[in-house]
């Protein structure tokens, strides 16, 4: 069915009037300056199609109902709707998040009941915090982190509330706290150094070859007396030059040359005959003495024998030396590093490997403060999984005893924001649910790369979609049945 619809267009007289013509408008039809979506039933489909797919699959369902709309079109659609009413939560979850990292923040509201996000504020002090509680009675649980700034706002804005200081935070706090411990010892993390090597052989004293009769020194030599055998023994079995060039693959000259010698000496005349001489020869009796003295620096030989008229390179030294050195043995493994020790006091001893545990084991033993340390860290973990926040001070009045640089500073931490964290050992109520909003903040701004946020931009939406990469898609990114917020970025991207 097609409805046609004919209105007035109507017309000014007045020279002056800069609006010379206008159309008469339907009430409950037509808008003024609409083409498509400003016409009001139109348009409250395509905001429900929005509401539900967001920017491009909005886009594409409103192509097939016939009513064709780009994605910027459907999420303007969506941003212009109204906020739904939200009423105050009981238990309200605060954290930070990077909006550009390191220089811009901002403060996410949750509530913890629900999981939904409820507010968005700009900066992470603890005014704006203080504000919008005192705008919002009824807060009665306030869950936060360690930050001083959420402390202060809580206590201005709602100072009925029970602040519970989050335990993922209080395990965070606690593990830069163990590493500055094990930083103070990171002597104890190096086994201890093995037995000093024996001191080295005497070198041998070298032998003088009998006078006529020099003996074959070289790989030339033993060549020559070898080849020189083999050609006379053929020459005796009555075989020919030629014969002999073919089975042996040499030429026919080098043979004659073989079989023509009457010693293999003779072949050597002339290539290295004997020991040659070197201008290391007048100093080798100074090596000797002070290899036997127990100096094996070759450099530290060198420059004695230099200091004594030497010319030669410090090569000659270090080739004479390595001759009557013993083969190097293994390299020792690299100690662990204080990361890696603070990762094994603070992870459960059940999740170490066998290495890992015999490592630890090995450094406890060495180090009593580690061990001490040690102690510590498994019994406070046992406080936090058991919701055990009644020994809290019997942990604190320890720590003190054995006076550990790092663990006591975090103690006085505790005991400076007590409730809170007394109250986050013995209460349900945590900041996970917050921890997820501000990880979806992160996973849809992952460069944190945004220039501006606006906190008063908020849409409406009921479902999400992923790009086939694992991202989120900026026309797409929405959080099933909650409130979420745009980025004003570049990119679009939404956060919530």
């Amino acid at each position: 069915m097609v409805i046609v619809l004919s209105v007035r267009r109507l017309f000014c007289d007045e020279q002056t009037c800069r609006r010379r013509t206008f159309a008469e408008q339907v009430p409950g039809l037509t808008v003024r300056y609409a083409r498509r979506t400003h016409t009001p039933l139109l348009r409250a489909v395509l905001e429900q199609v929005a509401v539900a797919l967001a920017g491009r699959a909005g886009a594409r369902l409103a192509g097939t109902l016939q009513a064709r709309a780009s994605r910027s079109t459907m999420l303007r659609l969506l941003l212009a709707l109204p906020d739904p009413p939200a009423a105050t939560p009981r238990v309200l979850g605060v954290d930070d998040f990077a909006l550009r990292r390191g220089q811009v923040y901002g403060t996410v509201l949750v509530d913890c009941q629900s999981g939904k996000p409820v507010e968005l504020l700009a900066g992470r002090e603890a005014q704006p915090l203080a504000d919008w509680l005192a705008a919002h009675p009824g807060v009665e649980v306030i869950c936060r982190d360690r930050s001083g700034a959420y402390a202060e706002g809580a206590r201005t804005g709602a100072p009925n509330a029970v602040q519970v200081a989050d335990r993922f935070h209080l395990w965070q706090n606690l593990g830069k706290a163990v590493e500055r411990v094990v930083a103070r010892h990171h002597d104890c993390l190096r086994p201890p150094t093995p037995e000093p090597l024996e001191q080295p052989a005497p070198l041998p004293a070298p032998t003088q070859p009998e006078p006529g009769q020099p003996e074959p020194v070289g790989q030339f030599q033993e060549r020559a007396r070898r080849h020189h055998q083999v050609v006379h023994d053929l020459v005796g079995q009555g075989h020919g030059m030629r014969a002999i060039a073919r089975q042996l693959g040499w030429g026919r000259h080098t043979v004659q040359r073989y079989a023509r010698a009457q010693s293999w000496q003779e072949l050597a005349d002339g290539k290295w005959q004997g020991t040659r001489t070197s201008k290391l020869d007048p100093f080798k009796p100074d090596l000797r003495q002070g290899w036997e003295q127990g100096c094996t620096n070759a450099a530290e030989l060198y420059r004695q024998i230099t200091a004594r008229g030497f010319a030669g390179s410090y090569g000659l030294v270090r080739d004479f030396l390595d001759q009557y050195r013993s083969a190097p043995g293994p390299i020792a493994p690299a100690p662990p590093t204080v990361r890696a020790v603070t990762g094994w006091l603070t992870r459960h001893p059940d999740r170490l490997t066998a290495d890992e545990q015999s490592q630890l084991q090995a450094i406890l033993e060495r180090c009593p403060q580690l061990r001490a340390a040690t102690g510590h860290i498994r019994w406070f973990g046992e406080m936090l999984t058991g919701l055990r926040g009644q020994d809290l001070p019997a942990w604190i009045s320890a720590v003190r005893a054995d006076d550990l640089p790092g663990l006591g500073s975090f103690a006085a931490g505790l005991e400076a924001d007590f409730d809170a964290v007394t109250c986050g050992l013995t209460t349900r109520w945590s900041s996970g649910v917050v921890e997820g909003r501000v990880n979806h903040i992160i996973l849809w701004n992952p460069g944190c790369q945004a220039r501006s946020v606006s906190v008063t931009t908020r849409c409406r939406s009921r479902c999400g979609r992923t790009t086939p990469s694992g991202g989120v898609n900026p026309d797409e990114a929405v959080v099933p049945g909650v409130v979420c917020w745009v980025v004003a970025a570049p990119s679009a991207a939404v956060a919530g």
